[in-house]
């Protein structure tokens, strides 16, 4: 029995969680006889080379999760009832008469839809082994809080916390996230609502999906960002509605007869993905007065705005509209982290009535816990000390690839005045940025070509976006300089 399970101290649970899961696993799956005793904890130990405790605690687990029962004198046995009601797959005999004849289905006339088929941004799953990672949209694990983090999580599923959000709430969202939400986040943007006109999103992804599937039809058309947000691209796409390229200059999308035609605009006028670009004021009230007057509505993505290195930052579209005509899409992605998917939308009351209503049918709510995770989070403050930490670090780097891109690579980028994390690259008029992307990666750089970005053909080339919230800053200067050196190599 004891080669079933194999202990190690790098994997990072406990020895005894390791130990409890592995007997676990061989109950379920039927390799421990229910009549048999399994061995003492004192042989177990011995043989597996752990102490007699770790064998006890993961013992004690599985007798109070049943799925060992103890005999007197006897010790402990498979508990058979965790074994019913599980299914018992019986190999078929090849000589039966009884086979089932036919075909599999071909899935690819079955699709409506083919989103696999679709450009998308892809990130290297091992991209922290790399030496210089200009990598964008990833977060640091050294500047998060995960004392803060751990604590707020912890007090998540007290006993009172379990009662408030283990019902069903169908599709209701935490009120104290909501309130944090309300009166912390938005007020740092201008932004002052309601409850009822705040809808909580798995992520700004599910807001935009969600948006795109309630404000578009076949007669629709959008207005996208020329570059732009690759997503958003492809969540329109998948609609039957016309996608119409917007043009940006050095004050982002442009305004006046080039949206007379659009039903829906998307922008990032904030710091526009991914040129980096801020929007002014004045394009702003702008793009507002247009939408009134052609009757048309904005959605405002104004991510990473948190990260601002102006000491006075433009306010939102959001807080500057006064025909709501603005939808606005807030996350936390990139400050807490990308992995926790938590976003938010913004909108008239009447409207989140009816994301509500779509988002139930999608998932109901985002997951509760989590939910009052992140309220507790905000609510204790550690998020804005984690943004004056995030803004400290960033704007080192921000200077530090200034001065590197200035020295190695001068006249290719302008400095992003909003601030952010990532710098657009505009590299010499011949250079191919996919086989520089691919080129580097063999020297341990990442960055990443900007062609996906274009909706009109052909696209430049010759763009790149180089992050830096997952790079030290110490390795920022001589990570620019050997891009430089191979993108002089290959033009």
């Amino acid at each position: 029995m004891f080669q079933l399970f194999h202990l190690s101290q790098g994997k990072g649970a406990s020895l005894q969680q390791q130990l409890r899961e592995q007997i676990a696993g061989a109950i379920l799956n039927g390799n421990i006889p229910l009549q048999k005793p399994l061995p003492s904890s004192r042989k177990m130990a011995q043989q597996l080379n752990v102490a007699r405790n770790t064998v006890v605690i993961a013992y004690e687990h599985l007798l109070d999760d049943g799925y060992i029962i103890a005999k007197e004198r006897c010790g402990y046995f498979v508990n058979p009832d965790i074994l019913n009601g599980k299914v018992k797959v019986e190999i078929q005999d090849p000589n039966s008469d009884v086979k089932i004849n036919g075909n599999a289905p071909d899935w690819q006339q079955r699709f409506k839809l083919n989103p696999s088929n679709q450009c998308n941004v892809i990130k290297p799953k091992d991209w922290q082994n790399y030496d210089y990672p200009f990598i964008y949209g990833q977060f640091d694990s050294s500047m998060f809080p995960t004392v803060n983090w751990r604590e707020c999580c912890k007090d998540a599923v007290s006993g009172p916390a379990i009662n408030e959000w283990a019902a069903d709430r169908f599709d209701k969202d935490d009120p104290l996230l909501i309130e944090q939400i309300r009166t912390r986040l938005l007020p740092r943007r201008g932004v002052w609502a309601s409850a009822d006109e705040i809808l909580v999103t798995v992520g700004a992804q599910q807001a935009l999906y969600m948006l795109v599937k309630l404000l578009l039809d076949k007669n629709s058309t959008i207005g996208l960002e020329e570059p732009g947000y690759v997503d958003i691209r492809n969540i329109a796409s998948l609609n039957p509605s016309k996608i119409k390229s917007i043009p940006v200059d050095s004050d982002g999308m442009l305004v006046g007869d080039v949206l007379s035609d659009c039903d829906l605009v998307y922008t990032t006028p904030s710091h526009q993905c991914p040129s980096t670009v801020t929007m002014p004021l004045e394009r702003r009230y702008q793009l507002l007065q247009q939408a009134s007057d052609e009757d048309f509505i904005i959605i405002e993505d104004d991510y990473e705005s948190e990260t601002n290195f102006n000491s006075n930052p433009i306010p939102a579209l959001k807080s500057l509209d006064e025909n709501d005509r603005v939808i606005y899409v807030g996350s936390l992605s990139k400050t807490l982290a990308p992995g926790l998917r938590l976003g938010y939308i913004v909108g008239p009351a009447e409207f989140i009535k009816e994301a509500r209503a779509l988002r139930r049918l999608i998932l109901r709510h985002p997951a509760a816990n989590n939910q009052r995770s992140v309220a507790l989070f905000l609510e204790r403050g550690y998020h804005d000390s984690l943004i004056m930490n995030i803004m400290r670090n960033y704007q080192t780097r921000w200077r530090a690839m200034d001065e590197a891109l200035t020295k190695y690579l001068p006249e290719s980028h302008d400095q992003p005045t909003f601030g952010g994390s990532c710098y657009w690259v505009k590299g010499p008029e011949n250079l191919d940025a996919g086989q520089l992307q691919q080129l580097a990666r063999e020297q341990s750089i990442l960055i990443e070509a900007g062609e996906i970005h274009f909706l009109q053909q052909p696209a430049a080339k010759n763009y790149f976006r180089l992050g830096f919230s997952s790079i030290a800053t110490d390795k920022i200067e001589p990570g620019i300089k050997k891009l430089a050196e191979l993108i002089h190599s290959i033009v």
